[in-house]
């Protein structure tokens, strides 16, 4: 099969690709090295499969109509990575979330019509839920997002069932809780974490530290996408199963790393969510699918790979 993978030198976006280049897939890998983070990460995420025959890098954005329309050419399945990530990036600046993540999908959608798009995996996010009424959330939780960010990809969930309902393309998007694992963003809780306790400085919670979150591996996360290549339509959370706070997830990590570091508290932010924790259920039942990997089993796996990255 071909698939084109949208986003594809980020995090989950170039894991995706190294198993579907394992598995013998072409892959098309579209991408516009967005500064938001270092380009250099992203060119290093796919240095591995440049040589690769199977292998094409597309640079480009998805707000580019006509370049979707051709990149799409003989593409068998998509897998939407491609978002402006970040609830604070979206609070500062909601136009470009909203341009990228919801525009985006948008073109995306219209541009497979006219091609032999098989199915769209869409990346989706627990920040659609946004304010708890229950936990766990299923995915007939209101969605009542509390940032930008959420907003967009709520947007793009909609735009992905509309046009199943109306143009017959099939769609399913993802609902991914808090991923983590090898080469995951720099700017994220347990990236920053990790890299100050090994260099035995201070962590900083922003608020009280009872937040918490439900953690998902990224193995988790590349197997839901592959089941969902052959099953399964409309939303589906993917979460890892536990529901920890970011003081114990600080601790565990000091803990893991055997660091001297200790912990300090800022001021909580705007726009980020009290809690998130996935009812799987209804992965399990009709994906066949459900997480594998323990948190504390992950945040080893992730403390070794730093480690060998950083030296």
């Amino acid at each position: 099969m071909r698939i084109l993978v949208t986003g594809g030198a980020g995090f989950i976006g170039s894991h995706l690709i190294e198993k579907l280049l394992a598995d013998n897939h072409e892959v098309v890998c579209l991408d516009n090295f967005d500064p938001f983070y270092d380009k250099e990460i992203k060119l290093k995420n796919i240095s591995p499969f440049l040589a690769r025959n199977e292998f094409k890098i597309v640079e480009g954005d998805i707000c580019d109509y006509a370049l979707l329309s051709h990149t799409l050419e003989d593409v068998d399945y998509v897998f939407h990575q491609a978002a402006q990530a970040g609830v604070q990036a979206s609070i500062k600046n909601p136009i470009k979330s909203h341009t990228v993540n919801a525009t985006g999908t948008l073109n995306l959608l219209k541009a497979a019509l006219d091609s032999s798009v098989k199915k769209i995996i869409n990346a989706s996010s627990s920040s659609v839920y946004g304010c708890v009424h229950y936990l766990p959330f299923d995915e007939n939780h209101p969605t009542h997002p509390v940032s930008p960010y959420g907003v967009s990809k709520l947007i793009a969930e909609e735009y992905c069932r509309v046009f199943q309902e109306i143009y017959g393309i099939p769609t399913l998007s993802l609902r991914y809780f808090t991923v983590y694992g090898p080469r995951m963003r720099p700017d994220l809780a347990i990236s920053i974490f990790t890299r100050k306790a090994l260099a035995n400085e201070h962590i900083t919670i922003f608020g009280d530290g009872t937040k918490t979150r439900d953690f998902t591996h990224i193995e988790d996360i590349i197997r839901a996408n592959l089941t969902a290549l052959n099953c399964g339509t409309g939303v589906y959370n993917i979460g890892g199963g536990h529901r920890v706070s970011i003081q114990t997830l600080a601790e565990t990590i000091i803990e893991i790393t055997g660091s001297d570091t200790k912990i300090c508290y800022a001021p909580a932010v705007d726009g980020d969510a009290e809690h998130t924790f996935a009812n799987t259920m209804k992965a399990e039942q009709e994906l066949g699918w459900r997480p594998e990997v323990s948190l504390e089993e992950g945040l080893k796996r992730y403390v070794a790979w730093v480690s060998n990255y950083q030296s």
